[in-house]
């Protein structure tokens, strides 16, 4: 069960590439979220209780409810419905990406280390270099934020591989969710899109000491 919420997490990605509507993104972002709360409740049912019930809850709360809608009142608030066209045609990045999780796989067959998974580890690894992908090339301000979050979630999906063993690192997951809340939520009060029209990283050019 596990291995097939993992196949249908990277298929988002391969979807996310391609998108170019703000509210696409964030539907993704959501359903990513409920695809790591399933692959959490699957992955760490022998941690402590305690230990499983926060990291749940997290996920549940932050990655599914709060950081989505929290990132449609941004987009709505600075009137934001499309991303900027980005820098290379749809059919490239699906292309790139489809590139990066065979890279990962191949990658991951390099690996002997029997206490890592190799699908955990091959998705993480897409996951992360996907987002920096979104970052890359994006123009939307916003939209690098939503890249930050899918590298955030590769991070969770890597520290859920060995959560048995070390909950601690998947703590230290959680607390990059709060870190990436906090980041968000700057954005939101230092209303970018007051200061910045357009909010396009082209404008960021212009700005000056």
């Amino acid at each position: 069960m596990t291995n097939a919420l993992l196949i249908i997490f990277t298929i988002t990605l391969l979807y996310l590439g391609i998108a170019h509507r703000l509210l696409t993104y964030i539907k993704i972002l959501a359903f990513q979220g409920i695809l790591l709360f399933g692959i959490a409740f699957i992955s760490l049912i022998e941690i402590n209780a305690l230990n499983l019930a926060f990291v749940l809850l997290e996920t549940i709360i932050f990655k599914t409810i709060a950081i989505p809608l929290f990132l449609n009142y941004i987009i709505q608030r600075n009137r934001i419905t499309r991303d900027a066209e980005p820098y290379l045609p749809n059919f490239i990045s699906l292309i790139i990406i489809t590139l990066i999780i065979i890279s990962t796989f191949l990658l991951s067959n390099e690996i002997a280390d029997s206490r890592i998974s190799k699908i955990y580890f091959v998705v993480a690894l897409s996951t992360l270099f996907a987002g920096l992908y979104i970052i890359v090339t994006r123009k939307k301000i916003i939209t690098h934020v939503m890249g930050y979050l899918v590298i955030e979630n590769g991070v969770f999906i890597l520290s859920l591989a060995v959560g048995n063993e070390m909950p601690m690192l998947v703590n230290l997951g959680i607390l990059l969710d709060i870190f990436a809340s906090v980041f968000i939520l700057g954005i939101f009060v230092n209303r970018i899109g007051d200061i910045l029209k357009d909010v396009d990283v082209d404008q960021l050019k212009s700005l000056r000491d």
